[in-house]
């Protein structure tokens, strides 16, 4: 399935003719669904209420509420809304999916969509990297219901010069109802546990999430090279777009592996720009987002540069 992962919908035929949900049964309360283009920076509107139905998975609730063509015999999404796939302005686009923030490891008709959960569609270009594992722009989530339909626990791991952000980390995550741990950055991964990881980049090197920031979208997902005090934001391309210096800020997330949840990071070009970060954690600052930047002269600037 190779270029376009996140597209590929593993679906029966009959399945995508009706648009049936997995079965009967009360519908998941509290789904938001959010089709968008551009990495989150149009969104595709849906006209009145979102229709929810009986045990939904990702395929039957985006049918519901839009008009969805599929292609090779139902294997892709092709279009929403009329907004199609294929090549736009010489750049390969695609429509890639998620759940809770997090790219869902199978088709989205196997994908089923638990109470609270929010899925976001998004068409973008996928020349810089396909594989983009997760996004900020659905907070509170992952942190409210967690991967794969399981709630995780939260340990957010601090360096040792960041005990003020690691507090406003804290306090923010506290604030949408999430409980975290709180402690110094762990030797290696925690299996099945959200990680948010608050210090500088240069704090945090030994970190695999940290290091692969350096290396840009196609090692971390994230569109930024963060490394030697600079953030340069990048274009969906993969091209430079914006370099930052002093005082910036960093908020995404970031694979430790494909299999597991992702890690966060909040961090930045020193300790004011981490500082700076961690008081833009919330819901109306990284909403549609992938993810964001956060400059010395205020507010966000949503990662990629689209434009």
């Amino acid at each position: 399935m190779g270029a376009i992962r996140g597209a590929v919908v593993a679906v029966a035929a009959a399945g995508l003719l009706s648009g049936c949900g997995l079965g009967a049964g009360a519908a998941p309360q509290g789904v938001k669904l959010t089709v968008t283009r551009e990495f989150g920076s149009v969104e595709v509107h849906h006209s009145g209420a979102l229709q929810v139905r009986g045990q939904e998975t990702a395929m039957s609730l985006l049918m519901r509420n839009y008009a969805v063509q599929t292609q090779f015999g139902g294997g892709f999404v092709q279009s929403i809304d009329g907004l199609s796939g294929g090549t736009h302005d010489g750049a390969p686009v695609a429509w890639f999916y998620f759940v809770n923030g997090i790219e869902a490891p199978k088709g989205a008709a196997a994908t089923t969509v638990p109470a609270g959960s929010r899925v976001w569609w998004d068409l973008r270009d996928w020349s810089a990297t396909e594989n983009v594992a997760a996004v900020v722009g659905s907070f509170p989530q992952p942190f409210l219901s967690g991967y794969q339909g399981k709630r995780l626990p939260v340990r957010v791991e601090c360096t040792a010069e960041a005990t003020t952000a690691c507090g406003t980390v804290s306090s923010k995550l506290e604030h949408y109802g999430v409980p975290a741990a709180i402690g110094g950055v762990a030797s290696g991964e925690l299996p099945d546990t959200l990680r948010v990881l608050v210090g500088t980049d240069a704090a945090l090197s030994t970190e695999g999430v940290i290091r692969s920031l350096a290396e840009g979208p196609h090692a971390s997902g994230v569109y930024a090279h963060l490394s030697g005090g600079t953030l340069t934001a990048l274009r969906p391309s993969g091209a430079p777009a914006t370099q930052f210096g002093a005082g910036t800020g960093l908020i995404a997330a970031v694979s430790q592996d494909f299999n597991g949840p992702p890690a966060w990071v909040i961090t930045g070009t020193d300790l004011a720009g981490v500082e700076r970060a961690a008081n833009a954690l919330g819901e109306s600052s990284l909403r549609n987002h992938f993810a964001v930047a956060v400059p010395a002269d205020g507010g966000v600037v949503a990662l990629p540069e689209v434009g």
